[in-house]
């Protein structure tokens, strides 16, 4: 057995199903022969993108794989790899490496040297009988504790070379870590004393599945919820007690209440302080609930760290504040009311685009209609970098877990056409979207010719306004004879000239029945591109520290 099949068995053993990838690597052909189906994609970025969803949208209970050649193929995935990093996904990338009599020779590109900064751990295997060691060393990395990309570099010739022996593998085990209990009872006391508390949640509240733990704190504590853009649809946000989403943008309850908070709760979340996340107040308590020791006092000064898995750390508050409570949760009627009355009148100042009829079209009217015309239980959605995230992240509202794929520490151009690729691989039965524009199209779009290549029907949302519309601010008082973010395209016709359904939408009046449609083409198994033609919109919604 040569060593590509060793890998290629390996991965069947740890229930790896789907494997997106870029010729040429020589684990692609045995992978294939085992059932695990290949997804060749048109660049490396989009295929890592795609591995990147699946581990997403199971919550790590199935880690995404990319499989690439050595040397440009390598390369080309290096952005790819450090946003998953920066957003704390788990994925096994899986590059060939040059032959080991050249790997280490200049230019040639080394994984294993080059890629350290951006993964949680890589190595390069040096004979094939060592490829079981450092795929359980890879894959134990990837189950347990924070996640982040794992890489083992695989030479090209220990990929050719003979396995001897039995493959001696299980699938690896998974181990949760629990909070410090002398913490615990203080962070519960501290939560109830507490005047105005708000939970600020984050992604960690997916990985560790803890989404009913999260409800039930929040109403014991009558406390509201705000979630990251990685934590969006953690909370359900139909519930009283939410604030909806921040980051770059966010609604006007969610800065009222944490701007108002006496005491911060931040669940799963690093506080990492971005352009693209709210800045948190200074001067407030905080108590940070995070599975990385590394991330606390980072950013913000904290009173108190619960480190551990989420779900075992949100189990030990809810039983300590439930035992301090005598089981009666506190009255949520106060706060609820005042929740709704700021967000009453943030979507009365923001209806009229909303619901515009001007043309060109209000991206924030596409939205809308959007919101109300999917299913939306049934749906996952992503969003593209820049303007399309600012735009639908407060709007946007989720109600069930992982119906949403958000993310901005990192954010380049692109990333959601494989987001929802990949969502829509590992989530066949839902309604699988991203809603992008067209700068974003310019980076990833060709892969939307791999979504007809191999039946990946998604609904692909496009507003396109010719123009990089986040970037026209910063153009303000500008005296140059051009506009370097002037774009156009007819994105439509490109869509349907590489196989795929599209229309391209000029009336709002259209926009809803062009929704159903495209729709109905997914579910007929079509991939569906949707563009509409859009105003140069700048503004988002944010307040206070963030602008706005």
């Amino acid at each position: 057995m040569k060593g590509a099949a060793v890998v290629a068995e390996i991965l069947k053993r740890e229930g790896v199903t789907d494997l997106p990838c870029y010729p040429r690597n020589s684990i692609i052909e045995p992978a294939a022969e085992l059932g695990i189906r290949p997804y060749i994609v048109r660049q490396e970025r989009t295929g890592m993108h795609m591995a990147d969803a699946i581990s997403r949208v199971t919550s790590r209970q199935k880690i995404g794989v990319f499989a690439m050649q050595q040397g440009p193929g390598t390369e080309n995935a290096y952005g790819a790899i450090a946003q998953a990093y920066a957003e704390s996904v788990p994925l096994l990338v899986l590059p060939m490496g040059h032959a080991r009599r050249a790997a280490q020779i200049a230019p040639n590109f080394s994984a294993m040297l080059q890629m350290r900064g951006i993964s949680k751990q890589v190595e390069q295997v040096t004979f094939a009988d060592d490829i079981p060691n450092a795929m359980r060393r890879a894959f134990t990395q990837l189950r347990n504790g924070r996640p982040r990309p794992c890489i083992v570099e695989l030479p090209v010739d220990v990929l050719a070379e003979e396995f001897t022996g039995d493959i001696d593998y299980q699938p690896v085990l998974t181990s949760r870590s629990a909070p410090d209990p002398a913490v615990v009872p203080r962070a519960a006391a501290a939560l109830i004393d507490a005047k105005r508390p708000v939970i600020y949640a984050g992604q960690g509240i997916h990985y560790g599945r803890a989404w009913k733990q999260l409800k039930e704190l929040a109403e014991l504590l009558a406390a509201p919820v705000v979630t990251t853009y990685a934590g969006k649809s953690s909370f359900p946000e139909n519930h009283p007690l939410s604030l909806g989403s921040g980051g770059a943008s966010f609604s006007k309850q969610a800065y009222h209440f944490v701007e108002n908070a006496d005491l911060i709760l931040g669940a799963g979340c690093s506080f990492t302080q971005t352009p693209f996340a709210i800045n948190m107040p200074r001067g407030k308590r905080y108590i940070h609930a995070t599975w990385d020791m590394a991330e606390v006092n980072k950013n913000l000064p904290t009173e108190m760290a619960l480190v551990g898995d989420l779900d075992l750390i949100l189990d030990a508050l809810v039983a300590e504040v439930k035992d301090r409570l005598k089981g009666k949760p506190k009255d949520s009627g106060p706060v609820a009311k005042e929740i709704k009355t700021i967000r009453d009148a943030w979507l009365a100042e923001w209806m009229p685009d909303l619901t515009s009829n001007e043309v060109p079209i209000s991206p924030y009217r596409v939205i809308w209609d959007l919101l109300n015309t999917l299913d939306v239980p049934n749906t996952i959605i992503t969003h593209d970098s820049g303007s399309p995230r600012n735009q639908i992240a407060p709007f946007w509202e989720s109600t069930e877990p992982m119906s949403y794929i958000g993310w901005g520490k990192s954010t380049q151009l692109g990333y959601g056409l494989g987001l929802t690729m990949g969502a829509k691989i590992e989530k066949p039965e839902k309604t699988c979207v991203n809603f992008w524009g067209d700068a974003a199209f310019g980076h990833t779009g060709l892969d939307f010719e791999t979504c007809v290549r191999d039946s990946i029907p998604i609904l692909s949302i496009l507003v396109n306004n010719h123009c990089m519309a986040a970037e026209l601010n910063v153009m303000t008082g500008s005296t140059a004879k051009y506009r370097s973010t002037d774009i156009s395209g007819n994105y439509s016709d490109l869509a349907k000239a590489l196989g795929g359904y599209s229309e391209r939408i000029t009336n709002p009046a259209e926009i809803v029945a062009a929704i159903k449609r495209g729709v109905a083409k997914t579910k007929e198994g079509t991939p569906v591109l949707l563009e509409f033609m859009t105003k140069k919109e700048t503004r988002s919604s944010s307040y206070g520290r963030n602008g706005g």
